[in-house]
C-alpha cells in the first residue's frame, strides 16, 4: 500500500493489518491472492458474484475475512460490497480489480452481444468499483490499487482480438490513473500475467459459436491452441499471488508488474518489434513535421 510517505502497508501509522478488497475470488488469480493476504496476516474482502464461492475462504480467519456478493456490473451490488467492507474494517488500503474472463474469436466472428458483457465485465466493471472505491483512499491520502490486465494487454494475436481490447483499453486507463492519483498518496499498478495455471482458457472461456472459413488457419487455429494449453501453463497462480504482494509492500511500487518467464521474453520480443519498426521508419515519421523558420 502506497501513502504520501511511501510507508509500507504496517506503518506506524497504521499500525492495524492491511484491508484488501479483491474482485472475482471463485477462483484462479483471485483466490490465490485472497489466500495469501489472509495466511500472511492481512485483513480481506473476498468477493464473487455469487457469495457461496467464497465462503470457505472466509472460513477460519475469525474477524479478518468477509465474503461478499459482488458483481461488477451491477453498480448497487458493487456499492453494497463496498460499504460492507468498510462497515467491517473502517477502510479499504488494497484494491484488487481481478474479475474478468477472455472470450476466443476472430474481430469479425465475434457477437456484438458477447463483445459488449466483455467490455462491462472486463473494462466497465474495473471503473465502477474504482469510482466505489477512491473516494476512501483519497479522504486518507492512502491506498494502493492493482488492476489485473494481461500480457495480453501489451500485445495481440489472432482470435483473442476482443480481450485483448479490453485489457489495452485497462492499460491506458490504469496509466492515466496512476498519473492521477500518485499525488493523493495512491499507487496503481498493472499486474500482466503471462500463463497462470487457472480456468482461464478452460471453464472459464467464452468464445463465438460463429467459425468463418477464411480464418481457420489463423483464427481458428488459435483457438484450438488456446483451449489446449488449459492445465499446462508455466505459471503458479499462488507465486504470481505472491509478488503481487511483494509489489504492494515495497517502498516504490512498480507501475507495471510481470509475472512469469513467458510473460518477460514476450514483453521484451514486442519492444525489440516495435523499436525495429519505428526506427525502420523514422525518416517517414519525421516528415510530418513543419518546416522550422
Amino acid at each position: 500500500m502506497s501513502n504520501a510517505t511511501n510507508e509500507s502497508p504496517q506503518s506506524p501509522q497504521s499500525p492495524e493489518p492491511p484491508v484488501w478488497l479483491i474482485t472475482g475470488c471463485s477462483s484462479g488469480l483471485g483466490r490465490a491472492l485472497a489466500e495469501h493476504a489472509l495466511e500472511r496476516g492481512d485483513r480481506v474482502a473476498v468477493t464473487a458474484r455469487n457469495r457461496s464461492a467464497v465462503i470457505d475462504l472466509a472460513a477460519g480467519y475469525a474477524d479478518r475475512a468477509l465474503a461478499l456478493e459482488l458483481d461488477v456490473t451491477d453498480p448497487a451490488s458493487v456499492t453494497a460490497a463496498v460499504q460492507a467492507c468498510e462497515q467491517a474494517f473502517g477502510r479499504i488500503d488494497v484494491l484488487v480489480n481481478n474479475a474478468g474472463y477472455g472470450y476466443l474469436a476472430s474481430v469479425e466472428e465475434g457477437e456484438e452481444a458477447a463483445v459488449r458483457a466483455l467490455y462491462d465485465t472486463n473494462v466497465h466493471g474495473v471503473v465502477t468499483v474504482l469510482k466505489a472505491v477512491l473516494p476512501g483512499m483519497r479522504a486518507r491520502r492512502s491506498g494502493h490499487v492493482v488492476n489485473i490486465s494481461s500480457f495480453g494487454g501489451l500485445a495481440a494475436f489472432a482470435a483473442t482480438g476482443y480481450y485483448h481490447a479490453t485489457k489495452f483499453a485497462l492499460e491506458g486507463l490504469s496509466e492515466s490513473l496512476a498519473a492521477e492519483l500518485a499525488p493523493l498518496g495512491i499507487a496503481v499498478t498493472i499486474a500482466e500475467p503471462g500463463g497462470l495455471r487457472t480456468r482461464w482458457a478452460g471453464a472459464s472461456m467464452r468464445q463465438s459459436p460463429t467459425r468463418l472459413d477464411d480464418y481457420e488457419q489463423t483464427a481458428g487455429k488459435r483457438r484450438e491452441a488456446t483451449l489446449a494449453v488449459s492445465g499446462r501453463q508455466p505459471g503458479d497462480p499462488h507465486r504470481a499471488a505472491a509478488a503481487i504482494a511483494a509489489a504492494v509492500d515495497s517502498e516504490v511500487p512498480p507501475l507495471r508488474l510481470l509475472l512469469g518467464s513467458d510473460a518477460l521474453a514476450g514483453a521484451r520480443a514486442r519492444l525489440d518489434r516495435m523499436r525495429r519498426e519505428i526506427d525502420a521508419n523514422e525518416a517517414l515519421t519525421k516528415s510530418v513535421d513543419l518546416e522550422q523558420v
